[in-house]
């Protein structure tokens, strides 16, 4: 069962998967649009990503407030994961992603990517960390933590 997380933002869509046996999540690659509403390519790109890996299950970055409410970054995102369950077929998951964006950036920068590169991995290194943290997760958080 191979798994995608998406760490899905107002330009760009972050892309990760997990090897075949879910124990590790790589990143894959960032997908980039030139307005927010164009989502056509993206979906596109990643049907393609699925049919590619044999994905059965997206995870999706749910961005939450500190306080744990939703905003509109949050209220995007349902509308997101309910148009990929209608074009994919596939359930998706949606994941909390808090700080996961300011966790890649320091794997990054301690890795010593200068911040012009980094700018180009960050979303795809989210969103392995964002799939990380939920292959990392017992079956029971996993209930408590997602939201389907």
């Amino acid at each position: 069962m191979r798994m995608m997380g998406l760490d899905f933002g107002s330009k760009t869509v972050g892309v990760s998967v997990c090897d075949p046996l879910g124990l590790t999540a790589q990143a894959v690659e960032t997908i980039t649009r030139k307005e927010e509403n164009k989502l056509r390519r993206t979906c596109q790109r990643i049907e393609a990503l699925i049919g590619e890996y044999g994905i059965t299950t997206i995870i999706l970055g749910y961005p939450k407030n500190m306080d744990g409410s939703v905003g509109e970054r949050g209220m995007k995102t349902r509308e997101f994961k309910e148009m990929l369950e209608r074009r994919t077929g596939l359930p998706v998951i949606l994941w909390d992603e808090r700080l996961t964006t300011v966790e890649a950036d320091g794997i990054l920068e301690e890795s010593g990517v200068p911040g012009k590169e980094r700018k180009k991995v960050i979303d795809q290194v989210a969103a392995g960390i964002i799939l990380q943290t939920y292959l990392d997760a017992s079956e029971s958080e996993r209930e408590k933590g997602a939201e389907r």
